[in-house]
């Protein structure tokens, strides 16, 4: 029995929860383009075995049932962390768009806190796991960068500064990161901190892609060089 293997196959019914999830799909996430002759077999003990491990004695049935032309892991009651930090997020977007700043914060912070690490860990596979493990990863960082800036909104500015620049370190290309530490730091009397990062960010962009600073940026680099009011925590706010 191939631990691994197995792995794949529940990560992949887990991903599409509720959701039908074909043979040949589960042997090319397991296997790729080279399934071994008896892979339908090998499919099937997967399945059995995941279903020994996930029985219940309390809840009839079991949650991986037969649905042609493969597979589907049944959720029922039970709560998958990605579902729920995608209805943390779309709570999170609608208080933000309803100017309730400090609301919209605390669900980005509750659905930052389901993660502990990696999504799906080290386990990587076909396009169900890649493109699952791809797509949160993208949709962990647009939950970072609005917590940010319900931070921003709420005049936690100086508390933001080291996160934004650890974030900054971690993701040199990302200018959304780049452009709320400049906000935090003029924000926090630091003009002279801001424009460097803006200089920093112009010769990474410049090295790396070739290009300038996108119109987000320039906007803000300017409105430092002028003192413009429009960065001021009350009339952001």
């Amino acid at each position: 029995m191939n631990a691994r293997n197995m792995e794949v196959v529940l990560a992949a019914l887990l991903v599409r929860a509720d959701e039908v999830v074909s043979v040949p799909q589960l042997s090319y996430e397991v296997w790729g383009e080279h399934p071994p002759k008896r892979y339908l077999a090998a499919i099937h003990v997967y399945i059995s075995q995941l279903r020994k491990l996930l029985s219940r004695e309390d809840v009839p049935g079991n949650p991986i049932v037969t649905r042609s032309p493969g597979y589907m892991l049944q959720l029922g009651e039970d709560r998958l962390d990605a579902k729920e930090f995608q209805r943390l997020m779309r709570e999170g977007r609608q208080a933000a768009r309803a100017s309730r700043p400090e609301q919209a914060a605390a669900h980005f912070e509750t659905a930052l806190d389901l993660w502990r690490g990696p999504a799906l860990g080290d386990l990587r596979a076909g396009p169900i796991l890649d493109g699952f493990g791809g797509w949160i990863e993208e949709a962990r960082l647009e939950c970072v960068g609005m917590h940010v800036e319900a931070g921003l909104t709420l005049g936690r500015h100086q508390e933001l500064v080291g996160q934004l620049y650890s974030l900054t370190s971690e993701h040199p290309l990302h200018e959304g990161f780049r452009r709320q530490l400049m906000i935090a730091l003029y924000r926090s009397e630091r003009q002279a901190d801001a424009l460097r990062v803006y200089g920093s960010t112009r010769r990474t962009l410049n090295t790396e892609l070739g290009i300038e600073p996108g119109r987000a940026l320039q906007d803000v680099h300017r409105a430092i060089l002028l003192s413009d009011r429009s960065l001021d925590l009350a009339t952001a706010a």
